[in-house]
This record gives C-alpha cells, structure tokens and sequence, in this order.
C-alpha cells in the first residue's frame, strides 16, 4: 500500500501561482533598440513556455517529496511473549523399522514421526520451534525461530543414517537445554522422541534431564515402535516384538522428573494423538501483535527534482 506522511503538504502546490498573481508587478525599463545588432540572446516564447513547465514539474516533485511517500509491505504478525518448543527427534538406525500401521498400510518410523510432527509445527504458531536430531551424536538442526515453515523443511530433509546409527539420548536432551540458556521466555518445552535405549553419546539421559529441569525445561517423552506384531514367514505365522530395545522405563522417568509426561505410541494414529494431547497440554499463546514493513520513497522525487534544477540551470544560462 502507497501512503503520503505529510499529505497536508499537497496545499503547498499553488503556492507558485499565489505568489505570480499577488507578487507586485515587475517594473520594465524601456529598452533602448539597436538595429544594427543582431538578436541572438532572445529567448523563442515556445520555448519559454518550456522552462516554465520544467520548473513547475521540479516544484512538483519537491511537493511530492515533502509529502513523505512511503510504502507498505504485507502485514507480520508476530507474538510478543513467545514458548521455546525443542523438538528432539531420534534418527538411529532403528527408525527404518516398518512397523508403523498407517491407511496405506506398514511404513517405517521416521515417515510416520515427519508426518505427524509436519502438522503439529503447523499448528505451533506464537510458539519459537527448534530441531535437534540425534544418533551417534546430537546435532542442533534448527535454531530457535518463528519460522515454522523453516523448521518443517528441515525435518523432511532429515534421513536415515546421516548422523549415524546408534541413540544417543542424553546428548539430544542436552544440546536442547543449551538453546534454552539464553532464551528470555518463560515457558520451555521440550519433545524428545525415541525407539530405543541410550547407547552412545558423553552424557546419561537422567544426567541431562537435570540440568534441564533446573534450566526450568519440561520434557515430553515419546516411546515409538508397534511393540508385538504378527508377521508370515517360512514357516508359517510368529510374533515379533519390534520394540524390544525401547526403554520405557527411563523415557518415564526423564518426563517425571522434569514434569512432562511420557506417551507411547505404536503406529501413526496413536503418535497423532499424542501430539494433539501435548498442544492440550502445552497450548498456543494467543496474543499477537502486527506491523508492516515499509519504505521511504522521498529520496526519489528529490533526486529528480535536483537533476531537473540542474538542467534548468544549465539552458538558462545558454539563453540568458
């Protein structure tokens, strides 16, 4: 949107005219003629017409720019007082398990975790959203920001495999800790998601849910995998436990401790539900508060209007 500041200075425009019609009249002398000279200095009335032209459109210009023009970008909303939300997600080899039920049929965890979480980032809005994966160790994928389409981004391009193989909770629990040192918001929530127990990392996962609870951080834990399922094989039907490795017992505990709670979820519709429970629990601040980018245009007809001065200047004194 194109907006004038001053917009009262648009009265200033006949001020020109005002003062050729009330100004006292130029007393003329009587020119004294020589037909013997030649006429070169006079000036064609076509083309006095022009500098007259030439010094209202610099008038203009002058007008329009003290009338301050400015432009206005699309309007931002944001949050004055925001919650920092660390989604910690678990990227060990474990997680390509196909043993998450979804209407398509068996997919492996990590899909099903990119689906569910890609709507709850969606539904974080007024909230300051950051991503740490782990496996061999744990990397800080996303900074704390408001961009939740950024973060979204940044979970789907996660894969298997690229930061390792194995779990190392402890370290996830604390490079999340470490983003909350700084922040000045009052409410920091942590998501910690796994299929497994710790088995790498240089910290214990209870050692680091304490230094997280006394950085004021609640943490929620969520055990995945289907646990028990029928599969067919050579020799016929057998049940198999997919989440044989999990440990519950410490994701409980690291919850408890912290204030949290822990969720098990063992297919896709269960860990929706767990997500949909947290935004109950944890829920979206609604205060906002909006501004609107914008530009100042005077610059531009001042620049104009200073090389068109310029101009002027330069044929009337070519036909002075």
């Amino acid at each position: 949107m194109f907006e004038f500041h001053w917009w009262w200075m648009v009265f200033a425009l006949p001020l020109p005219l005002i003062i050729y019609y009330f100004a006292p009249a130029h007393q003329q002398r009587t020119a004294i003629t020589l037909p013997t000279l030649p006429e070169q200095g006079a000036v064609p009335k076509a083309q006095h017409i022009s500098l007259k032209i030439l010094a209202l459109l610099i008038w203009l210009l002058l007008v329009t720019a003290a009338a301050r023009p400015v432009w206005y970008g699309k309007p931002i909303e944001f949050q004055p007082k925001h919650r920092d939300m660390m989604l910690v997600v678990d990227l060990s080899g474990s997680m390509a398990q196909e043993d998450m039920n979804s209407n398509n049929g068996y997919i492996d965890r990590l899909s099903a975790v990119k689906q569910v979480l890609n709507h709850f980032i969606s539904e974080r809005k007024g909230d300051r959203l950051g991503l740490v994966l782990f496996a061999d160790h744990a990397y800080l994928q996303t900074p704390l920001t408001l961009d939740r389409q950024t973060v979204q981004q940044q979970l789907n391009r996660a894969q298997l495999n690229m930061i390792g193989t194995q779990t190392a909770i402890g370290e996830g629990i604390g490079i999340a800790t470490k983003t909350f040192i700084k922040s000045e918001a009052k409410q920091r929530v942590m998501v910690l998601l796994s299929d497994g127990g710790n088995t790498a990392g240089v910290i214990e996962p209870l050692e680091a849910a304490k230094i997280a609870k006394d950085n004021n951080a609640i943490i929620y834990t969520v055990g995945i995998g289907a646990g028990e399922i029928q599969t067919n094989g050579f020799f016929g039907t057998r049940t198999v436990n997919t989440s044989q490795d999990l440990d519950e017992k410490t994701l409980t505990e690291i919850a408890k401790m912290t204030g949290g709670q822990y969720f098990r979820a063992k297919d896709k519709d269960q860990l929706d539900k767990i997500y949909q429970t947290i935004n109950q629990l944890q829920p979206v601040t609604n205060a906002t508060q909006t501004w609107r980018p914008q530009s100042e245009w005077f610059s531009y007809p001042l620049a104009l209007a200073l090389i068109l001065s310029f101009v002027l200047a330069i044929l009337r004194r070519r036909h002075g």
